[in-house]
């Protein structure tokens, strides 16, 4: 059987579907967002705001939710309200705050789940939430219409709202002085990033969430140096990449969120190789 014909063979499964559909979203969804927060130098906020959500889903599954979305996607994007508090305080930077609700997230939610547990193999529970399921099995129909809905409400806002985004993202200050309303807009892009770490936590897992907002961004900043060059290549590469990821991975049998990430590494030295071969960007 040759690959093509493993492929459609799969093709014909429900989750494969599924994976496909809800990984493509995540993936743009959390381009156009990371190159914001990579020209903010604010990409750790995808990390941070992770295990808010792990500790929140270790929380969920205590308390034997249904549907553990109903908890997890408030409180992570409370946290973000939180986050971009602290970068706005001077006694807190950001990168102190992240670090803080980070850490501290992960650390309860770690031990709620060992002391409150609820599943006789805690250790792989944690493991599959960090790096995500080596399965995508779990994926189910409630899940990728719910990232269908959501992707949609985070593309419509970064196209309505393209131009105060890219002004507050290159000169916050001017963009102040102008009218502006900078932290409005700082808070919508804090909140649309939770909801995509929420998305993607069943996809890639909590630890390699970040790998979806920097690598695209980075990778497209290496050839174009223009604003919606950059945004459009990025969205373009994480799309491909998470494809490719995700067939890859039910060819190999490997976890799915590892190799998108894997993926994403080598395109990123693709493009650092293009780039320096070029020797300008576009």
């Amino acid at each position: 059987m040759t690959v093509f014909q493993t492929l459609q063979h799969y093709f014909s499964f429900p989750f494969v579907v599924y994976a496909l559909i809800a990984g493509t979203l995540i993936a743009l969804c959390s381009s156009l967002l990371g190159v914001t927060l990579v020209l903010k130098r604010f990409s750790f906020i995808g990390d941070g705001l992770s295990h808010v959500a792990f500790g929140a889903m270790a929380i969920a599954s205590v308390l034997k939710l249904t549907n553990n979305m109903l908890l997890i996607l408030p409180i992570t994007v409370f946290a973000a309200v939180l986050l971009l508090a602290g970068s706005q305080n001077r006694k807190i930077k950001g990168d102190a705050a992240i670090a803080m609700i980070s850490v501290g997230s992960l650390a309860f939610g770690y031990i709620i789940m060992n002391v409150f547990s609820t599943s006789s193999n805690v250790s792989g529970d944690v493991c599959s939430t960090l790096f995500g399921s080596t399965s995508i099995l779990t994926l189910s129909k409630l899940d990728v219409w719910l990232c269908v809905a959501l992707s949609i409400v985070v593309i419509a806002v970064f196209v309505l709202f393209y131009n105060k985004i890219f002004a507050v993202t290159f000169d916050e200050n001017f963009a102040r002085a102008t009218g502006t309303k900078a932290s409005a807009y700082n808070l919508l892009i804090a909140i649309i990033i939770a909801v995509i770490i929420v998305l993607a936590m069943n996809l890639v897992g909590s630890l390699l969430i970040s790998a979806l907002v920097i690598f695209p961004a980075l990778s497209a900043m290496r050839v174009f140096k223009n604003f919606r060059s950059v945004t459009i290549c990025s969205a373009v590469f994480s799309v491909v990449i998470s494809v490719i990821g995700i067939l890859a991975s039910i060819l190999a049998g490997t976890p799915v969120g590892s190799t998108i990430v894997a993926f994403d590494v080598a395109g990123f030295f693709v493009f650092w190789a293009i780039g320096a071969l070029t020797g300008k960007k576009i």
